[in-house]
């Protein structure tokens, strides 16, 4: 490894980096996931649907807003305000929530398109130096070019390995997260029609 990183020149260590914080927030990002999927309590969700449908507004508010259920803070965060701005009130919550499953995604993003060109750059530097070389040697000594091509080829490798490993897990959590927010609309759209109806109830 060490042998690894010294043959591909100065560069390796930005690539080495990237790769570190990639997988950092890779595995940051699959621990909240799980821990959401855990913390989901649809029991809880269609208890505060009932409650709210039935005017009883602070009982679901008590019951929802120390769950930690994303669901349920945003439907109390927004039934809070009931009575004034309840649309704007769920959509704020939703957008917190929201924010919170995008974070580091912008990072990996970075990393994504930076690893290739941080290659580019010691590919470009390890050809500079084969030219130097060789026109210091001339063809009588090739082997005194190696070095430069050999760094050349392995950032190259190198920040495209790290690009391709970590689009992988990039577009499946963009993907979690336009998943999570469609169903977060629908289940807004839903609870505005159910505090209509418990205010009708009230």
């Amino acid at each position: 490894m060490y042998e690894l990183i010294f043959k591909g020149g100065p560069v390796m260590w930005p690539l080495l980096t990237c790769s570190v914080v990639a997988l950092a927030i890779i595995i940051e990002r699959l621990i909240f996931w799980i821990r959401l999927s855990v913390h989901k309590n649809q029991t809880l969700i269609n208890r505060i649907f009932t409650l709210t449908e039935k005017g009883e507004f602070e009982t679901a508010i008590r019951e929802g807003k120390t769950s930690p259920c994303l669901i349920c803070r945003i439907l109390t965060s927004g039934l809070a305000h009931h009575k004034y701005g309840l649309a704007q009130s769920l959509e704020a919550a939703a957008l917190f929530e929201i924010e919170k499953m995008k974070r580091y995604l912008s990072a990996l993003d970075t990393i994504i398109t930076a690893a290739p060109l941080l290659g580019i750059l010691g590919t470009v530097s390890g050809i500079i130096i084969s030219f130097d070389l060789l026109g210091g040697a001339g063809l009588e000594d090739p082997k005194a070019i190696t070095g430069g091509i050999a760094q050349a080829l392995i950032t190259t490798a190198t920040g495209l390995s790290i690009a391709i490993a970590t689009l992988l897990p990039y577009n499946a959590l963009i993907r979690k997260v336009e998943k999570v927010t469609r169903h977060i609309e629908q289940l807004i759209t839903c609870y505005e029609v159910a505090v209509q109806k418990g205010q009708e109830n009230h």
